[in-house]
């Protein structure tokens, strides 16, 4: 017998070793081939097609018909049942059976009317355990039902991932049979598959990756594929490599199962949820077969919309929980935007999924779950620290274009101080596959290297769903501790979190928003959807308010709370982080105007009827009375409606959060508290609007040439400069069309020159002056605009409306201000933070495209300029290829300013601060409410100071107590009453909740 040869080549070795697992090369005498044994056909196979989303019960009792492989269904969106008609051949007693079913979609296994198991080609899901073990008298037939989505993991994109669906796409099934499955072969595949990731990825100068490669080399000498008697000695090779274990300072990587499912996407919110059960009666599945599986799973709304749908499946995810091994995280209705929707928005994702999550699960999370969002706030730890969480966990900023983010486990303080304990899985993904690859990465991508010990391992296929599968766990258990290799072992992210704060004394601290340097197009792109987000969130804060004045001070009003929970919970879907963004097909979009129009609506009618009980009793003249919703006075000039559908101009003048009657019309000209508008129009077609407080000049063709504040003379726009200018700009970004804008498309810059002649006055003067002018933007899009100014108003208004017709362009508008600062003010949730003027760093200049909420400011010393905004535009067109296209309305004004005014006055109203600095952000009924009579109140400080105030009380309150944003009691938060005012406290940014317990009202 030869001698085996003294020397190894490493790569013929290495490929030996690939070529004897490979499912292409050698598979009639290599080990993959004999991964299943026996087959046979199914017995009967039919189908029909529909589309609809049927459930079970309906669905099997619809006409199937003769089915066989090689059939094509479809097109998109709809749904392929099959009924699969089995009969186990008799000599397969004693073996593991599997139904092999491979076809595109992704398909869900029925087995006695209940859902069993998800199949998908792209989640490597293409075959079902019937059983593990055949036995003499398990029965031989049986009927097994699929529901085939005709839409893959990521959706159906025509082309490329991101395109616009491809409505005709057909679907095709390719393989139905019963096969014989080896689990001896595939434990050796995971042996030998592990033992070539060691050997690449520790690389030749380390001697463990060559003990890999000669244990898998002897391996293969020893095992012949064709006798199975020769596997476990094979097997006890690998467990031998395997069993050296390493030492006490290697890193500790906890691997949690995952399943992230964008909750709309590449497909609709209706097929989410059927993803969700595909996945997660998988992830069940693996849990009964490996009791150590742990599964983390975030989205209140996917819970419950599977609580709906799928009651049998739910019940059996509670069972999981109780268990400990389906684990409830994140604390929210969805993973919304971590930037776009406003503070009060965030509090009630938190509300709304923490009450969810108790009364289903009988505890909350202790865990902000957020892997895929597009930045995140710098009020996000105190809003966490609010609803009872102190640990978070995201991945995104991992895809910074720029500048690499410096920790991977970190403090993160927030606007006000508030401080959380932040992971990012190191992996830099969280659909991880167990290879060696991944595991080595995990470790030698930690930043915190010395610092902390500990890293997360999120696996299993996801934004699409699939999650994890029997090979994954298989690897990663196999790796639990191997020398050369961190230690893995399967953890809950509660045992990760506790691992990493009991080693934390020397872990860094960020301050400040954590910015996405990549996706900042997704401020602007589906302008319709983020319009429709903010005036959603305006009703519904108008709502609440009026309904608990309401409740206040009428024994007959009831509370809508049940109906503000459904329109809470619709906008609080829309506030997923692929929806308000626009980064959705045109079939979520259109969806989720529809959720905006349902809260329009529903919201009009409870205003009304709220308005309406508040105000009975107390008609002003003709009838009408204007409520201020706002925390502080308004003097404004509104158009009322008169008899016959027409408007005039009144000056009105209402309290903070209360109502006053209409002044009479002959009372408003000589009562004018300012100066009334002029409005002047040059012979060279320029115009001149001024009501004493600021000058407006506008060329012939509505540029901004002037902009006055008059007291002091001081001018905003910069010398020789023009504002209100439009630009258009090329937006062709390299990849990801909806979510981003480059930095290269500033160079790219186009303005839109007008004709001269075409300004023209509209509104005279008095109470209000205007002008107005058209713009032709292209051949294609066109804009017509009103610059108005009204009596005691401080800043301008352009009210806006846009014909948009344009492919990958952007519209901007420019106003060059004739200030000086090294940092522009942005107002963000429940405050603002400051952004640099200039690219000093790469830090700097990576933010070249930023978000705000409704103003920014630059300001220096004793002057600046405000820019009011309720909208933008822009043109991407994947994954929708309408997004954007039509017409547009909004508004935007700029405010010229030398100091912050001074707090107004009230007469009646509900409530009013002392303070300019204080909010009153919300008033609602508080959760517990129907026990006893109360109400929410949340107020925060919006200047950046520490500041005591009063809060005026106009309601009957019996007892005032500080809560949490979930509204729990804070035990020594009692306040005192005093002569109807409470005094409050606010460290910079703080967002305070006051629990007001109504004494009750008069019958």
């Amino acid at each position: 017998m030869a001698a085996a040869p003294a020397l190894k080549h490493w790569r013929t070795t290495l490929e030996r070793v690939e070529k004897f697992v490979s499912p292409l090369y050698f598979t009639d005498c290599n080990l993959r081939g004999r991964l299943f044994g026996a087959s046979c056909p199914v017995a009967v196979l039919s189908s029909f097609l529909t589309p609809e989303r049927l459930p079970y019960q309906e669905a099997v009792q619809r006409d199937f018909r003769p089915a066989q492989v090689g059939d094509s269904f479809g097109p998109t969106w709809w749904t392929c049942w099959f009924r699969v008609e089995l009969t186990i051949p008799e000599a397969w007693v004693g073996q593991e059976v599997h139904l092999c079913w491979e076809s595109d979609g992704e398909g869900l296994v029925w087995r006695d009317g209940e859902p069993v198991q998800g199949l998908t080609k792209e989640g490597e899901k293409t075959s079902y355990v019937l059983t593990d073990r055949l036995g003499e008298r398990d029965p031989r037939s049986l009927t097994l039902y699929v529901e085939v989505a005709c839409n893959g993991l990521l959706g159906a994109g025509k082309g490329s991932m991101i395109a616009a669906p491809d409505p005709e796409k057909m679907f095709q099934l390719s393989r139905a049979e019963l096969a014989v499955f080896h689990r001896d072969v595939h434990m050796l595949l995971v042996d030998l598959e592990l033992l070539l990731g060691i050997a690449k990825g520790l690389g030749k100068d380390n001697q463990r990756s060559f003990q890999a490669l000669y244990t898998a080399n002897q391996m293969v000498n020893v095992c012949d594929p064709a006798q199975p008697e020769t596997f476990p000695v094979a097997q006890a090779l690998a467990s031998r490599f395997f069993g050296q274990h390493g030492g006490e300072s290697q890193h500790t990587i906890h691997a949690t199962g995952h399943c992230h499912i964008d909750t709309a996407w590449l497909w609709p919110f209706k097929e989410t949820v059927r993803k969700c059960a595909r996945s997660w009666v998988t992830a069940l599945q693996l849990m009964e077969r490996n009791p150590e599986f742990i599964f983390a799973c975030s989205q209140a709304q996917q819970l419950e919309w599977v609580k709906s749908r799928y009651p049998g499946l739910y019940s059996r995810i509670q069972e999981f929980a109780c268990r400990g091994q389906f684990v409830p995280v994140g604390g929210t209705w969805v993973e919304m935007d971590g930037n776009l929707p406003s503070g009060e928005a965030m509090v009630r994702q938190f509300l709304q999924g923490q009450n969810f999550f108790l009364q289903e699960f009988g505890k909350m999370c202790s865990e902000f779950w957020l892997p895929d969002t597009f930045g995140y706030s710098a009020q996000l730890p105190q809003i966490m620290h609010g609803c009872g969480i102190r640990r978070f966990l995201t991945q995104k900023l991992s895809w910074n274009l720029v500048n690499s983010f410096p920790h991977h486990t970190f403090f993160w303080e927030g606007l006000d101080g508030s401080r959380v304990l932040v992971h990012f899985p190191p992996g830099d993904s969280y659909g991880m596959q167990g290879s060696v690859e991944e595991v080595l990465k995990t470790v030698a991508n930690n930043r915190d290297k010395g610092r902390a010990n500990h890293s997360a391992f999120l696996f299993g296929f996801g934004d699409g769903g699939g999650g994890p599968t029997q090979t994954m766990l298989d690897r990663l258990k196999r790796l639990s501790n191997t020398d050369g290799l961190p230690r893995v072992q399967l953890s809950s992210p509660r045992q990760l979190f506790s691992a990493l704060e009991s080693d934390s004394e020397q872990l860094c601290t960020w301050v400040g928003e954590l910015f996405l340097e990549l996706h900042n197009g997704t401020y602007t792109t589906h302008a319709q959807i983020k319009k429709g987000n903010r005036e959603c969130e305006r009703i519904l804060h108008d709502v609440e308010l009026l309904s608990s004045l309401a409740l206040a001070r009428s024994a007959q009003f009831l509370y809508p709370a049940a109906q503000l929970q459904h329109l809470w919970r619709l906008l609080l879907l829309n506030q997923f982080h692929d929806v308000v963004t626009g980064s959705c097909i045109q079939m979520v979009a259109e969806e989720a105007m529809c959720h905006y129009e349902d809260i329009r609506s529903h919201g009009n009618t409870l205003l009304s009827a709220a308005a309406a009980a508040l105000c009975a009793g107390e008609p002003g003249p003709e009838g009408l009375l204007i409520v201020n919703t706002l925390p502080w006075k308004r003097i404004e000039v509104m158009a009322l409606p008169k008899p016959g559908g027409a408007h005039s101009l009144a000056l009105v003048t209402v309290p903070s959060m209360g109502y006053a009657p209409v002044p009479p019309p002959t009372s408003l000209q000589p009562l004018l508290p300012q100066q009334p508008v002029f409005v002047v129009q040059e012979t060279d077609g320029s115009v001149t609007l001024d009501n004493g407080i600021i000058r407006v000049k506008l060329d012939p063709t509505g540029r901004l040439t002037s902009l006055v504040l008059v007291a002091s003379g001081r001018e905003a726009i910069a010398e020789g400069a023009v504002g209100n200018q439009f630009v258009l700009f090329d937006d062709v970004p390299l990849y990801w069309d909806a979510w981003d804008v480059m930095d290269y498309h500033l160079e790219t810059r186009k303005p839109v020159l007008g004709q001269a002649g075409t300004l023209a006055v509209g509104t005279e003067g008095g109470l209000r002056g205007s002008a107005w002018f058209l713009l032709q933007i292209s051949p294609n899009s066109r804009l017509s605009q009103e610059v108005v100014l009204d009596v005691g108003c401080p800043y301008v208004r352009f009210h806006t409306e846009v014909h948009w017709h344009e492919a990958h362009k952007f519209l901007k508008v420019e106003f060059p201000a004739r200030v000086r600062s090294s940092q522009a003010t942005y107002e963000i949730q429940f405050g603002h933070l400051q952004r640099p003027t200039h690219y000093n760093t790469s830090w700097d200049w990576a933010r070249f495209e930023v978000w705000a909420h409704r103003w920014m400011d630059l300001s220096e010393h004793g002057f600046g300029l405000a820019l009011l905004n309720d909208c933008n535009l822009r043109a991407p067109k994947a994954p929708d290829a309408t997004a954007d296209t039509g017409r547009h309305e909004f508004t935007y004004a700029l405010m010229p300013h030398k100091a912050p005014s001074p707090a107004p006055a009230t007469s009646w109203s509900a409530f009013s601060v002392s303070s300019p600095a204080v909010v009153l952000e919300t008033v609602k009924q508080a959760e517990s409410s129907p026990q006893r009579r109360s109400l929410v109140l949340r107020l925060y400080e919006a200047h950046g100071s520490h500041v005591d105030c009063w809060l005026h009380l106009s309601l009957p309150v019996q007892e005032a107590i500080l809560c949490d944003l979930l509204e729990r009691p804070d035990p020594a938060g009692h306040l005192t009453l005093r002569d109807n005012r409470l005094k409050l406290t606010f460290s910079p940014f703080q967002v305070l909740s006051l629990l007001l317990v109504l004494q009750p009202p008069p019958h």
